[in-house]
């Protein structure tokens, strides 16, 4: 499985701070990459989203998850845990 974040923003500085994020963190194993406000086309990403989770395979979506700012909760958290299995091969 892999993973990689996209961060919506129009700051030219922010790829030199996730560059340096991830090099202070040690991040190696997980993409970090920019892109507009509005995402990437075709995704309909809500505005008003502060994180948003997709969760695919083969190019196809299996579960989404949108949150707008301070609506993250821990039960949320479990609930994009819970669609992993979604995602991961069968034991």
């Amino acid at each position: 499985m892999g993973s990689f974040v996209v961060f919506l923003n129009d700051d030219e500085s922010l790829e030199a701070k996730l560059k340096a994020m991830a090099k202070k963190e040690g991040i190696e194993k997980t993409i970090l990459a920019t892109d507009n406000p509005a995402g990437p086309q075709g995704y309909n990403i809500p505005k008003e989203a502060d994180v948003t989770v997709i969760l695919y395979n083969k190019r196809k979506v299996v579960a989404n998850h949108s949150f707008r700012k301070g609506e993250l909760k821990a039960e949320d958290v479990e609930k994009v845990v819970a669609d992993l299995s979604k995602i991961l091969p069968a034991k």
